[in-house]
């Protein structure tokens, strides 16, 4: 392993992340803020939930009424104030993220139009804050087959609405009349704010026609009662809600492009709109440092967004995993050059790494030890193959979540 590359990827992901971090969004999205006479109730939910009301809990104190703040198993840090903090399952919804959403749904009860409902909302919401209308043991199921068919979040996230009683802008009608301010640190490109946590305090732009053909495509197993609430349409229209962005890929690319180019190198954000397959984007990747090996500087090429993994073994891994192991035969060789991805949110799959790196000795160093990339990625085993050559990024759990960023690097 090329030891300064594996120092300078390190601090790349440390600092990148660290300026993409919820707290200073949320207390900037709150500053001078009045909510009113009526009764504030703080609902967070997803992987970012609980730095996001310990924000919120700062800023505004004994302001709030009450609330609940709803994270991923692990990622809880403590007490916040008098608010009810859980943890819940993710990437599939468990019994955790039924009662903890039941828990939010009952302090939104009944409010009036002098209520205001703070939502803070991020990336692993669909799984973490979920009220199912089909059994719950159905529901898990559906969202393991949309896991492992390789449908985009996108895809996911319209099925997904629609089996639910507070995504797809059904929270914040459950909540009228009072207002929902909804803040939101958004994972999905492009910034839809009807998909995000799959939309629950925001109208659904996508149609029963599209929802059909999706469970179509992917071959979903549905119960008639499952498909009968695909047909039904959400909300189209919600006139108690305002909403404000508070980050996204764009500014975790950027915040990444600062720090490469602080460690001497020239920075260049090919896009932070990737959403291909995990092994082309490594692939891709790799023809890029390819193509640039002999340009004489030192440069980096980052891509920002959310790959996706067909899932055709049973090994252990995720999509910035996977990524990183299918760029090793293309850099295979090439000295000073080095690609890795990570997960913003410290989470890769169901692994403790955040995700992986490779370099120009990594298919050698594999080799040697009898590992084939091309059997580990077919078994979808990135994770164990990574252990064995050091290429494993471990940040635990981060507090944000605003996709993920692969970087190429060439130092000369």
């Amino acid at each position: 392993m090329d030891r300064q590359l594996r120092a300078d990827c390190d601090r790349i992901v440390r600092e990148a992340i660290r300026q993409v971090m919820p707290e200073e969004a949320v207390r900037r999205a709150l500053e001078g803020r009045d909510f009113g006479p009526g009764r504030l109730i703080l609902v967070a939910a997803g992987k970012a939930g609980w730095s996001m009301g310990k924000a919120a809990w700062e800023c505004l104190g004994e302001k709030i009424t009450s609330g609940v703040v709803i994270t991923k198993h692990g990622q809880n840090e403590g007490p916040i104030g008098s608010l009810s903090v859980r943890e819940a399952g993710h990437p599939v919804p468990d019994a955790d993220t039924f009662s903890a959403t039941r828990e939010a749904l009952e302090l939104t009860e009944g409010l009036t139009a002098r209520d205001t409902v703070l939502f803070l909302l991020s990336g692993g919401g669909s799984a973490l804050f979920e009220a199912p209308l089909v059994p719950p043991e159905e529901l898990q199921d559906v969202t393991r087959q949309l896991l492992a068919s390789g449908a985009d979040i996108v895809e996911m996230n319209t099925i997904r609405k629609r089996l639910s009683a507070v995504k797809g802008g059904r929270f914040a009608q459950h909540c009228a009349p009072a207002k929902v301010f909804a803040v939101v640190l958004s994972d999905i490109i492009g910034d839809p704010l009807d998909m995000i946590a799959s939309g629950p305090a925001y109208p659904d732009s996508s149609t029963c026609q599209q929802a059909k053909a999706i469970a179509d495509k992917y071959g979903l197993q549905l119960s008639e009662q499952a498909r009968t609430l695909l047909g039904e349409e959400t909300p189209k229209a919600l006139d108690n809600v305002e909403t404000t962005v508070t980050g996204s890929v764009r500014e975790l690319c950027a915040a990444a492009a600062q720090v490469c180019r602080e460690l001497g190198y020239e920075p260049l954000v090919l896009t932070d709109c990737l959403d291909c397959e995990a092994r082309e984007a490594g692939t891709f990747l790799a023809d890029v440092a390819r193509t640039h090996q002999n340009d004489g500087r030192s440069l980096a090429f980052l891509a920002g967004g959310e790959t996706v993994v067909h899932l055709t073994g049973k090994g252990l891994g995720g999509r910035n995993q996977e990524l990183a192991l299918s760029a090793a035969r293309g850099i295979a060789g090439l000295e000073g050059t080095a690609v890795f991805s990570v997960g913003s949110d410290g989470t890769d799959g169901p692994t403790d790494a955040a995700g992986g790196y490779v370099d120009g000795q990594t298919l050698g160093e594999l080799t040697s030890r009898g590992v084939d990339i091309f059997d580990v990625l077919r078994n979808n085993d990135a994770y164990h193959a990574l252990e064995k050559s050091g290429g494993l990024i471990v940040t635990g759990g981060t507090g944000t979540n605003v996709n993920d960023v692969a970087v190429v690097l060439i130092r000369r």
